[in-house]
């Protein structure tokens, strides 16, 4: 039960995944980011079972620091997008999420690694979750971690469903993707640290 507890709470907590959740439930994208959604879930079923299994020697603590770099240019490459986009209604959005948009920010989010490690070097062992068991339990996690994403995109269609004019729509995108540009700077920090750059 603590692992569920553990884990749901830091993946429904802010994060790049979860703003563009709901930046596409402003957007009016809710059917057309269900790839998206599933990408993430994908991308924490892999990670989960990769260190489940194998363990932490897969993802050495020294090299997530590079993870976080990675994390960073994808998170800013994606808020990018959306600081460019004009949007006129919210049918003509041009940036539509994929699977492997929701796969990708998963697997190079830092938080997404870190809620992994604990729950696979510590908690599993010590619940006593081993061989199938490891599968079914990261299975559950995985789907609460497409359904993070999901539920900040129903958010923002209810936000969205409020607003009739396209500038509004415009000037929460931009905040979007101010929300994820400071999210990526917290990643390249966390690089910068770990290289001890500073």
């Amino acid at each position: 039960m603590e692992i569920f507890l553990y884990t749901l709470s830091v993946m429904y907590s802010p994060g790049p995944v979860n703003f563009i959740g709901l930046n596409s439930g402003l957007l009016g994208q809710l059917k057309q980011s269900i790839g998206f959604f599933i990408g993430v879930g994908c991308a924490m079923l892999f990670l989960f079972l990769t260190l489940g299994y194998v363990g932490e020697a897969v993802i050495p603590h020294n090299w997530l620091h590079y993870i976080s770099l990675v994390g960073a240019v994808y998170t800013f490459y994606m808020a990018v997008k959306m600081l460019t986009a004009y949007l006129e209604s919210t049918e003509k959005a041009e940036h539509q999420l994929s699977f492997l948009n929701g796969f990708l920010i998963q697997l190079f989010n830092p938080k997404g690694i870190l809620v992994i490690l604990p729950v696979t070097t510590i908690m599993y062992p010590a619940a006593k979750i081993t061989g199938v068991m490891i599968f079914v339990v990261s299975l559950i996690i995985s789907m609460g971690a497409a359904g993070a994403p999901f539920v900040y995109a129903l958010a923002g269609k209810f936000l969205g469903d409020k607003i009739s004019d396209p500038k509004w729509f415009n000037y929460l995108n931009k905040i979007m993707a101010i929300m994820l540009i400071v999210t990526g700077l917290g990643m390249l920090r966390d690089f910068i640290i770990g290289m001890n750059l500073l």
